[in-house]
């Protein structure tokens, strides 16, 4: 396994901790998560839509949360009874509490969430502040003229 030090990196740049955290991160396999599976769409220029599996899951077992600019799905299902006399002979339908953490970028806000037939759906919108745009300066000639008073 092949393991990068950034320590290094850490002293001679600022406000770039996140990043090197990120991409330490990617090194570490035993840590990935695979529960539930998901899928992450372009849904227009500055629309994204994060759609997961949750199959057995409602409403009030799955909770949503944006912090910073991290977001977090969890659930966590009740413990259901089948009934009186029933057993389970096999559970193919994961029912397993999860935790999914997404790193958004600057400016991307949720917009609203939707769970429809098993899939938990999670708009996301990137609205850049307009001081934050991109404007293009016109070029033209300046007519002012700079006066230096006279000493009197």
């Amino acid at each position: 396994m092949r393991h990068v030090d950034f320590s290094p990196l850490y002293r001679s740049t600022v406000g770039f901790d996140r990043l090197f955290t990120m991409l330490d991160s990617l090194g570490q396999p035993e840590n990935a998560q695979t529960y539930p599976p998901y899928n992450i769409e372009r849904t227009g220029e500055d629309a994204y839509r994060i759609s997961m599996a949750v199959a057995g899951f409602s409403d009030s077992d799955i909770a949503i949360e944006a912090h910073r600019n991290v977001l977090s799905v969890k659930g966590e299902r009740k413990d259901e009874t089948n009934g009186e006399g029933t057993e389970v002979l096999y559970r193919g339908i994961a029912a397993r509490t999860f935790e999914r953490r997404f790193q958004l970028a600057d400016h991307v806000e949720v917009v609203g969430a939707e769970l429809k037939n098993g899939l938990l759906h999670i708009d996301l919108k990137r609205s850049v502040p307009e001081e934050l745009k991109p404007r293009k300066i016109e070029i033209g000639k300046s007519t002012k003229q700079i006066e230096a008073k006279a000493a009197a």
